[in-house]
């Protein structure tokens, strides 16, 4: 991704999308009772509040009414479809870990297997997007965590801990083109999760191959524990890496969520914020529900002159809906250089 000049300038940059994470399938009701939602109308309530707040993303889990994170694609169907009907504009991501949260206290807490993941592509109404995990990864969240973070809530459990601590991210190279497939196939768009380069590299792999051919959006995520750390060496070896017609949402955990989401904003890209990925504000003296989150990134947006982007909008950043029929319009819609050519016999080869 280049940065002419003017780059860092608002009149040169898209409208900010904002992504709202607002379930929190790792907590449990009691860790912030005041913005954990637990029946369906609470889930639906939520997103309203976020859309209203400025989110124009959605990105997506489910709760059953005992307040564990839900593995019922039923349950999926039920929220999209209320979300659908509530805010029609506003972007639905599904969260294609289809909540990793135990289910019961010191379980482990891990991905279902991938026939179960692949439904995904059957939810009905469908969503815009799933996120797409990519190259199986240690997703040890807790490692960048401080033990302040968490006190008082279940993940400070000895057993909750450890089952975090251990987490795995399974994502194997038959998984994700399988799921890439069916996932375009249904219209549905695959928001890629990066960890790092690499898994980076594996996806510009699969639109040089074919695999994949819509538009490359993705988060960047930076949480450490097998994942890049949240700095801005980080960040700019990352976007020193992508294309300039690709789209980037940053995404950290805890109180390094607001900093990353500054440098984000000022460069143009986009944001991601929630109790998904943070309770508290900067001091730690109170815990910040989604929506005070989501407010206080549209103030500092607007100080940078940077305007909120609404759900239409949005939806044309994201270019939701779009998919390519070839490799090279691919390749050519989201900046790569094309594929190389066979090499053709020079004058000197022909003499010989």
């Amino acid at each position: 991704m280049n940065f002419l000049d003017g780059s860092l300038i608002p009149e040169y940059q898209d409208k900010l999308v904002i992504t709202a994470a607002p379930y929190g399938p790792e907590w449990i009701p009691s860790d912030f009772p005041e913005d954990i939602p637990v029946t369906m109308e609470e889930q639906i309530q939520k997103a309203v509040d976020c859309y209203n707040a400025g989110a124009s993303v959605l990105h997506l889990h489910v709760r059953e009414l005992d307040g564990r994170g839900s593995k019922r694609l039923s349950m999926f169907n039920e929220l999209i479809a209320g979300v659908r009907k509530a805010v029609p504009d506003m972007v639905i991501q599904v969260g294609g870990s289809i909540s990793f949260a135990p289910e019961t206290d010191g379980a482990s807490a891990k991905w279902l297997k991938d026939d179960t993941r692949h439904m995904l592509a059957e939810l009905d109404p469908k969503p815009d997007q799933v996120t797409v995990t990519v190259n199986t990864v240690q997703m040890n969240i807790v490692e960048q965590m401080e033990m302040a973070d968490l006190a008082g809530t279940s993940i400070a459990e000895p057993q909750t801990y450890q089952a975090y601590r251990e987490m795995i991210v399974p994502s194997g190279p038959g998984f994700i083109e399988e799921h890439i497939k069916r996932l375009s196939a249904a219209g549905i768009q695959s928001a890629f999760q990066f960890y790092n380069i690499n898994s980076y590299e594996t996806v510009e792999r699969l639109i040089r191959r074919g695999v994949y051919k819509g538009p490359l959006v993705m988060n960047w995520v930076a949480i450490g524990g097998g994942m890049d750390a949240p700095n801005i060496y980080n960040l700019a070896n990352f976007l020193r890496a992508i294309p300039d017609g690709s789209m980037l949402t940053v995404e950290s955990s805890m109180r390094n969520v607001l900093p990353i989401n500054m440098m984000g904003i000022a460069m143009g890209l986009h944001v991601r914020c929630g109790i998904e990925d943070n309770l508290w504000n900067q001091s730690r003296t109170a815990k910040m529900t989604t929506v005070e989150q989501i407010e206080q990134l549209v103030r500092i947006s607007r100080e940078f002159g940077r305007e909120i982007a609404n759900g239409k909008e949005a939806r044309e950043i994201l270019k939701i809906g779009v998919f390519y029929d070839t490799i090279d319009e691919t390749l050519a819609a989201n900046g790569f250089s094309p594929n190389r050519k066979p090499a053709k016999p020079g004058l000197a080869d022909l003499a010989a």
